[in-house]
């Protein structure tokens, strides 16, 4: 049986959505081995002078820790 462990990180792109969960992954990869799933559990996006500036997510990553 494998071990897995969740960690809850803030992520952010000035392009979209997607892109801030595809830079959470990346910075997670950077330390972590094995990434198994992204839950987002909350978007949110910063607004300046009537246009979105930032996109924002709360992300559950999920990874495999080795024995």
């Amino acid at each position: 049986m494998g071990i897995l462990k969740v960690v809850e990180i803030l992520a952010s792109s000035k392009t979209s959505w997607e892109d801030a969960a595809q830079n959470a992954v990346a910075e997670m990869g950077k330390t972590v081995r094995d990434i198994r799933s992204v839950n987002v559990s909350n978007q949110s996006a910063v607004v300046v002078d009537g246009k979105i500036s930032e996109y924002r997510l709360n992300c559950k990553v999920t990874f495999s820790v080795e024995r």
